[in-house]
């Protein structure tokens, strides 16, 4: 797979194509369980956002404008971060939500400056069966942040399906 603006490099060591694997998909989809699977793979790192968020800013996020401004702190770091495991040949799965253009802009920039590859994982699921998982997923209490119903409504109106403009090579998980 080549990437227009860099040549990809396997790692010289292993062979292995460092790739930052990203996922998109509503509230609930299965996102962190995907990317839990996916970062069992031999050299690869997992790093989530929730947990990221859960403890660097504890009890800050009570409503969709903290945590638009809270992960827009934790992306300024985490970015060059990532660059430098993808360049060092590890591969990271990225567990923050790739689900809206400008998102996915940021996570693009992070593979292009990398000279990595990079999967897109999205998980097309309904609505209904989002919020079914998320209230059960509230009820075992053990996610960091618990979302309503009406909440899930409010955040799933700025979620916007990859498109074939942007790009990505997207692998569309069931």
């Amino acid at each position: 797979m080549q990437n227009p603006m860099n040549t990809l490099v396997p790692c010289e060591e292993s062979g292995h194509m460092p790739t930052l694997h990203l996922v998109c998909g509503k509230i609930a989809a299965g996102k962190s369980t995907l990317t839990k699977r996916l970062a069992m793979a031999p050299n690869t790192v997992l790093i989530c956002e929730d947990e990221w968020l859960g403890q660097l800013y504890p009890g800050e996020i009570s409503s969709l404008q903290d945590y638009v401004r809270l992960t827009a702190r934790l992306r300024q770091i985490m970015g060059k971060h990532i660059e430098g495991m993808l360049r060092a040949g590890i591969s990271v799965v990225l567990d923050f939500p790739a689900n809206t253009p400008a998102t996915r802009k940021w996570m693009r920039e992070i593979f292009i400056n990398a000279g990595s590859a990079h999967a897109l994982h999205y998980l097309d699921v309904s609505d209904e069966q989002c919020k079914a998982r998320l209230r059960q997923r509230n009820q075992g209490g053990a996610h960091q942040f618990n979302t309503s119903d009406a909440e899930f409504d409010e955040i799933t109106k700025y979620f916007v399906p990859p498109s074939i403009e942007e790009g990505f090579f997207v692998i569309k998980e069931k």
